[in-house]
């Protein structure tokens, strides 16, 4: 069973790591309405307008979750040269995260992701629909120099390189390559988020799957823990990665190394509203908790609870050092510990992460 005075003194630790994210930013713009009524023309609601608002989004939102915890991120991605890529950065500016890798390509547009939410009677707005506006094409040359030089000054800068990759262009298969190179010649954890594309993360600490992404990059079906372990294993033999995380919704997540296999139920499987953004804090916290030294089981555990709290938040949340802490304390006092108990490792517990010089 894993030791939940030990994760409580894990949580102030995460504060002041330095962590790079690279990867796809948008902007999500939600436009609030009231229902009133059903329209004549087709089976839909009718909403009055009632608010506009928007938050950073794709990569940006592991990079406010480690903000938010007290730690430092550094965003390293590209946006285009209008309203939208300027309203990201200010917002991101204001709130602390450093934008000074993010680099403006005038050739494209700022990916934006507009989600319609109806106002009822229940505790949130409900979403209706969405329309993503999103510019796939390969990044201009001169954006992909640009990001290679911050590349080079960001990962001896920081303590772990989280890569967030939303499909936008940004995340190549050569960008994927050399964070893995610049990672290992500064002795830097670097982790990935993937999003459909697994195998070019070749090389790194911990690479993050969702369960439908790996049972396509395998080809198989993924149902009991038999197989979610042999899945990891598989990952990590083609990787040639420490670890591997394969989140699997209401069903938490399972955390595969090549010395044991850990199943860490969900924290929170009824109060959920909203689950954008959950994958983006087990990513943030997960990173964050192994740069501050954590074992990857303590930073797994950690990083469920985390999300298990911003679900029950609208649209991409974040969650603040004081309700994580007091959401673990509260953890089995009237119900199942999802913290445990876990199988036990084969061969013993491998030594923590090792952190970077100067961390």
């Amino acid at each position: 069973m894993l030791d939940r005075p030990a994760l409580l003194s894990l949580i102030p630790r995460l504060a002041g790591r330095r962590i790079a994210v690279v990867g796809d930013v948008c902007l999500d713009e939600y436009l609030v309405g009231r229902a009133t009524r059903l329209s004549r023309e087709a089976p839909v609601p009718v909403l009055e307008f009632a608010r506009r608002f928007t938050v950073p989004g794709g990569a940006a939102n592991p990079a406010r979750n480690v903000l938010a915890l007290g730690g430092c991120p550094l965003l390293v991605s590209v946006v285009g040269d209008d309203e939208a890529g300027r309203d990201l950065r200010r917002q991101l500016g204001e709130e602390g995260v450093d934008v000074s890798g993010i680099a403006v390509d005038a050739s494209r547009e700022t990916t934006v992701k507009t989600r319609v939410l109806a106002e009822v009677s229940l505790r949130f707005p409900q979403q209706v629909a969405r329309l993503d506006r999103q510019d796939r094409r390969p990044l201009d040359p001169s954006a992909v120099r640009q990001l290679a030089n911050r590349l080079g000054w960001v990962v001896s800068e920081v303590e772990a390189v989280l890569v967030s990759d939303y499909q936008g262009g940004v995340v190549t298969d050569e960008l994927a390559a050399a964070v893995a190179n610049l990672a290992a010649a500064r002795a830097r954890l670097a982790t990935a988020d993937t999003q459909g594309s697994l195998l070019k993360f070749r090389g790194y600490t911990v690479v993050k799957a969702n369960q439908p992404d790996t049972e396509r990059c395998l080809g198989a079906r993924l149902g009991d823990e038999e197989s979610f372990r042999r899945a990891g294993l598989e990952l990590i033999s083609r990787l040639g990665v420490r670890a591997v995380v394969i989140t699997r919704a209401s069903e938490g997540l399972s955390l595969v190394e090549p010395e044991g296999y850990l199943h860490v139920p969900a924290a929170n499987r009824t109060d959920v509203f909203d689950t954008t953004g959950a994958g983006d804090t087990i990513i943030a916290v997960l990173t964050q908790a192994l740069a501050a030294g954590s074992g990857l089981r303590e930073a797994a555990a950690l990083a469920n609870l985390a999300a298990g709290l911003v679900v029950r938040k609208l649209g991409n949340a974040t969650v603040s050092p004081e309700e994580l802490t007091q959401f673990a304390a509260s953890l089995g006092r009237d119900g199942p510990n999802p913290l445990g108990p876990f199988p036990s490792r084969e061969g013993g517990t491998p030594p923590p992460f090792p952190r970077a010089e100067g961390g």
